[in-house]
């Protein structure tokens, strides 16, 4: 199998179709309202999750002509159902997350880990999602708290570093030695913590 590309999309204002109306599928509705899409939920019967949702719901079985306009589309529905989509958007160009079908997808969604401004997000192509969420809690047990204090860090390093001229290649080491000094004078397992950042 080819190796997966790994993209963070900008739905903002962007239309995103749901196929399905089950809890399955108000998950992905869920995960997918903070991003700012339009979203299109399409089903014959609708969950209460996702008619409390504020997105726009079609209540009928999907049709090709639902695609038009989307970037997006999630499917959570029967296998047969999942096949009709994933074929419409293949003709369309549209990549399509088919939930636990990964025969008919051509986007996976993975573990996703969100700190502060960092996302972190873990896939099996498909194979095993379960594996993926355990992946995600482990990484989410490596992060630190303080996410914001390094965030601020670097933005101020940033600017600094743009102004005089600063090489990439002496940023990195850089940033690293200054986290590390943001853990100066503190408590020694917090040290040693900074420490783990400069290895």
């Amino acid at each position: 199998m080819d190796h997966l590309f790994p993209a963070f999309l900008k739905l903002t204002g962007r239309k995103v179709l749901v196929v399905g109306g089950g809890p399955v599928a108000a998950a992905k509705v869920a995960a997918l309202r903070p991003t700012g899409a339009r979203l299109v939920v399409v089903a014959p019967e609708i969950s209460d999750a996702i008619g409390d949702a504020g997105v726009e719901i079609r209540r009928r079985r999907f049709r090709t002509s639902d695609l038009a306009g989307a970037w997006f589309v999630v499917t959570a529905a029967p296998k047969d159902v999942n096949r009709r989509v994933a074929r419409a958007a293949e003709r369309l160009r549209i990549f399509v997350n088919a939930v636990d079908d990964p025969s008919q997808a051509t986007a996976y969604l993975g573990g996703v880990l969100r700190r502060s401004d960092v996302t972190v997000a873990i896939s099996t192509a498909g194979r095993a999602p379960a594996l993926a969420g355990l992946l995600r809690e482990g990484f989410d047990a490596l992060l630190p708290a303080d996410l914001d204090t390094w965030f601020e860090r670097a933005d101020a390093l940033k600017a600094e570093w743009r102004s005089t001229g600063v090489p990439m290649e002496a940023r990195r080491p850089a940033l690293v030695d200054a986290l590390v000094r943001l853990y100066d004078g503190r408590t020694p397992a917090t040290v040693a913590s900074a420490g783990e950042v400069r290895r």
